[in-house]
């Protein structure tokens, strides 16, 4: 009896929050989302506190890098299961490439389910240094993380060219967002992409590979917690080769491109201004209403002449857009790809990872 009774009491005091809060969640979609983001959160908390014994762990043995691969994987078991939202991955065979930069959109703090998805081996992540103090803290530590101070434009660069050393050596991968802050509307669009991530590849000659999460505006945003399967297309790797520090600027816009045309395409679309076609234009009458009787004086014809358009320049200013001189660079661009890349903010210590926000 008393090991029975072992074995049901923590049971018991486990299914009575789970009967809760799946009676918040029937309630209404208030209580859903307030529910969805209880359990959520609550199993982010508990998969990070045994991520530490984790950590510990593959630290001995010599797999520290691979700690994010273990605790990501174990949270996505749970988590996708508790909350029934499920996450495919296209193009996941371009993540075995080692060592490479990760770049991907970020859209809220729901972007660490699609990381426990996708986060290969021997790989890690590159973090803002307030993120330390966070649940998130121990295990990021003990896994290798880069954690850059923002505030402090040395200090970045120089977690930067420490972090493209020890990626070298130790054939270590990093995942960033280059956005620099969380980004997510219903219709799918991209911030301007800061250039730290693309200064890290090409200083350390090293591919950068996008990893672009569908916009999932529908399932997750304040107020809605849904459910439902997110798409995330991994790219092919895109070689830095060749470049040098000047090509970062057009190596930056040419990666944002090809990530803004992914997310789009591979997006759910949704009812908004910008998706709805103009109204139909009544049909213009092709017949002339009969004519009683002819003029007796000839019609004099009217000569209508046709509206003349000028030839547009591809660009609002006319200019030309500038160009690197590299062979990669021109096999890599995509002709008439429109570039939304907005004024760049300062682009120091630009590099914020996983962003506890909702």
């Amino acid at each position: 009896m008393s090991f029975l009774a072992l074995l049901i009491k923590p049971l018991a005091y486990i299914s009575v929050p789970v009967i809760v809060l799946r009676t918040i969640a029937s309630a209404s979609p208030v209580g859903r989302y307030y529910a969805q983001l209880t359990i959520y959160l609550g199993t982010l908390a508990v998969v990070s506190t045994w991520g530490v014994f984790v950590a510990v762990g593959m630290t001995l043995v010599g797999r520290r890098h691979d700690v994010n691969y273990v605790v990501a994987r174990s949270f996505y078991a749970i988590a996708s299961r508790v909350l029934d939202i499920q996450v495919e991955v296209e193009g996941e065979e371009h993540l075995q490439t080692c060592p490479v930069v990760m770049v991907g959109n970020h859209q809220s703090m729901l972007d660490i389910l699609y990381l426990g998805r996708m986060f290969p081996r021997k790989a890690s992540i590159m973090a803002k240094k307030e993120l330390q103090w966070s649940p998130l803290g121990p295990w990021m530590f003990m896994s290798g993380a880069v954690f850059v101070d923002r505030g402090n434009t040395a200090k970045a660069h120089g977690s930067l060219a420490a972090a493209g050393d020890e990626m070298k050596a130790k054939g270590i991968s990093l995942m960033m967002y280059p956005e620099g802050t969380r980004h997510c509307q219903e219709v799918p669009s991209l911030l301007p992409f800061k250039k730290g991530a693309f200064h890290l590849a090409v200083e350390a000659g090293i591919p950068v590979i996008p990893v672009v999460c569908e916009n999932y505006w529908r399932i997750y945003r304040k107020g809605v917690f849904g459910s439902g399967t997110i798409r995330v297309r991994v790219l092919p790797p895109v070689s830095t080769a060749g470049l040098s520090v000047s090509d970062v600027p057009e190596l930056t816009t040419l990666v944002r491109d090809q990530m803004l045309a992914t997310l789009r395409e591979i997006s759910v679309r949704v009812t908004s201004e910008e998706d709805m076609k103009p109204a139909e234009q009544p049909e213009m009458q092709t017949e002339l209403p009969p004519v009683a009787e002819p003029d007796p004086i000839p019609a004099t014809p009217v000569e209508v002449a046709s509206d003349e358009v000028p030839d547009v320049p591809s660009d609002e200013d006319g200019s030309e857009t500038p160009s690197v001189d590299t062979s990669l660079s021109r096999s890599l661009r995509q002709e008439g790809s429109a570039s939304e890349y907005g004024t760049e903010t300062d682009d120091e210590g630009m590099v914020v990872v996983g962003r506890q926000h909702h």
